[in-house]
């Protein structure tokens, strides 16, 4: 049930190699493709539920499920060590971009700028939900890149040698949130295999980051995008579904009677063929032909 085909994690199997350097990559993209950065610009880190979504959407998103559940290997305990080591890079990088946020920000519009962070979490966005319409969409730090180039303000720009600290703490309370899930998701890792939906759980996530944007916009939507993802776990995760498969095939399975080698199969004591007693009492009991249960 774990098997997935998330658009953006096959995408960046086939750049790096292994599975942990897969993990890297999905969880440092936001990172590196300038996402998060944005976010932190656009203010989308300024409330809790802000850094619970941005943390849940954008680093623990349906890519790192997929990754961690379709391709890790390993023990939990393994796989939430690989999970930690990539988490620590990610929380010392995170609190290094927003610790130049005042600055970036003292060049830029950032009303306008906001309306590009919102594009580029639209575009990936549907990029999760299908990879052919993620063809026809332009990378991430193309949208980022044309944002900064459009809101581009040089006349009011200053060095902020102090950073502002709360920001930097919303920004790794952001980033901890996704880490954490990460954690959470390789820890429960052999129960989820057997009972998540990997691309329902997909589906359900690229509706709630197509959510997060219209709250950057000031739309009054708040929250929803965490109340979607809610829902989408829940409706994607299905207890004993695996239990539920192996009946069905049991049913599906032919009588013992119709089964060829089980032809003339008779209980304990009866006979089939020669009689038993002429044998030597040494002689190893033949069991063919006999009932399934002895």
């Amino acid at each position: 049930m774990s098997t997935s085909q998330h658009p953006i994690a096959l995408r960046l199997e086939q750049q790096v190699s292994g599975p942990t350097k897969l993990l890297a990559t999905v969880m440092c993209l936001p990172l590196i493709d300038g996402i998060f950065p944005a976010l932190v610009l656009a203010g989308a880190v300024d409330s809790v539920g802000g850094i619970l979504q941005v943390g849940l959407l954008v680093f623990g998103g349906s890519a790192t499920v997929a990754v961690i559940l379709a391709e890790m290997d390993g023990t939990p305990r393994e796989q939430a060590r690989v999970v930690m080591l990539v988490g620590a890079v990610i929380l010392a990088v995170a609190a290094v971009e927003a610790a130049l946020a005042p600055t970036i920000s003292s060049v830029l519009n950032l009303h306008l700028f906001e309306r590009f962070a919102a594009l580029v979490i639209a575009a990936v966005a549907a990029k999760t939900a299908s990879a052919r319409v993620g063809e026809y969409l332009p990378r991430p730090a193309v949208i980022v890149g044309l944002g900064l180039v459009a809101s581009l303000e040089p006349a009011g720009a200053e060095l902020v040698l102090v950073p502002d600290a709360m920001l930097v703490a919303r920004a790794v309370a952001a980033a901890g949130v996704g880490v954490g899930f990460a954690l959470l998701v390789a820890l429960l890792s052999p129960v989820l295999r057997r009972q998540v939906d990997i691309d329902r759980f997909r589906f359900g996530s690229a509706v709630a980051l197509g959510l997060l944007p219209l709250s950057l916009l000031g739309m009054p939507y708040g929250n929803a995008p965490l109340a979607v993802l809610v829902v989408t776990g829940l409706f994607a995760f299905e207890p004993g579904g695996d239990a539920m498969a192996d009946d069905a095939d049991a049913e599906d399975a032919p009588p013992a009677a119709d089964v060829p080698g089980h032809e003339g199969a008779v209980a304990d004591g009866g006979q089939d063929g020669p009689d038993e007693a002429d044998e030597p009492a040494d002689a190893p009991v033949s069991t063919e032909g006999r009932a399934p249960w002895l």
